[in-house]
């Protein structure tokens, strides 16, 4: 099946949102997986203060670019194809800001 990156961007740090939403990620991932996803990976980012960003030879703290969202975590899916990645994708909760869906090229899962 192929394989898709839905990335979470959010206005609040995953730190701080509210037990809720933290749990009904946790949610989020069984019902994908109910309706026939495969979950590989998935996991929270750090704030966006802790990144360095690499652009050439310049090392710079932060992210890139400023935005109003973060990049606040990835979840790494098998599919049966874009429209379910997406069906799956509309599953995230999101406080303040939204999902992309991206697929993955020439990826494998390592053991």
């Amino acid at each position: 099946m192929p394989q898709y990156a839905i990335l979470i961007f959010e206005a609040t740090p995953a730190a701080e949102l509210p037990p809720e939403i933290l749990e009904a990620h946790g949610a989020v991932d069984r019902e994908m997986v109910a309706r026939g996803g495969k979950l590989l990976a998935g996991m929270a980012l750090d704030t966006d203060d802790t990144a360095t960003s690499i652009r050439g030879d310049l090392l710079t703290d932060g992210p890139f670019i400023e935005t109003k969202e973060g990049l606040a975590g990835v979840t790494v899916i098998e599919a049966r194809d874009l429209d379910h990645a997406l069906e799956l994708a509309k599953l995230v909760p999101i406080v303040v800001g939204g999902v992309e869906v991206r697929p993955l090229i020439g990826f494998q899962v390592l053991d």
